[in-house]
């Protein structure tokens, strides 16, 4: 699994993280997470408007996209005003089609090393609250909830409730 590449996603790759997201989502159905993720939420304007105010990465293996996720240098909605010390994930996708075992995870470190070489000492991320499967893996990762959000808007419907969970950003040799 070391053979996963990673790079800045740009225009071209609009209508791959939208193939992506949307196969996430219909993922997340066939396994009874109905409360999270609905194909066809967000179109190639969300990831355009993503790439203007933050970062999306892919991660490629074998010639393939294997996964992609977006981060954010603020997240008031779900955060508040906060100083500039954290990177924020959003949208952790695996492509579960070409991704093996794992690379969910690889895809969190990466974005966990990223925040760090940004010079910011913690990664922050968001769980809907109602998902025990997701938010014990962010556990599972190393993450520590601090706290909870009610009502935070969603793109494409209406506001949920999540946990806020951090750890600290990988030093060197870690992840």
């Amino acid at each position: 699994m070391n053979d996963l590449r990673f790079r800045l996603a740009d225009e071209a790759d609009l209508d791959t993280l939208v193939r992506l997201r949307d196969d996430a989502a219909r993922w997340m159905l066939a396994h009874g997470i109905t409360g999270q993720w609905q194909p066809g939420q967000l179109d190639e304007d969300h990831f355009r408007r993503t790439m203007a105010s933050g970062e999306v990465w892919l991660a490629e293996a074998d010639g393939r996209v294997a996964g992609a996720w977006e981060l954010w240098w603020e997240d008031e909605d779900a955060w508040g005003p906060q100083l500039p010390v954290a990177g924020y994930v959003h949208r952790l996708m695996v492509d579960r089609n070409s991704a093996r075992p794992g690379t969910g995870r690889l895809l969190l470190c990466a974005a966990e090393r990223r925040v760090a070489a940004a010079g910011r000492g913690v990664v922050r991320l968001d769980c809907l609250a109602d998902n025990a499967r997701l938010n014990a893996y962010y556990l599972d990762a190393g993450y520590r909830v601090v706290g909870s959000k009610a009502g935070k808007p969603q793109p494409g419907g209406a506001p949920k409730s999540f946990t806020l969970l951090e750890k600290p950003t990988p030093t060197t040799g870690d992840s």
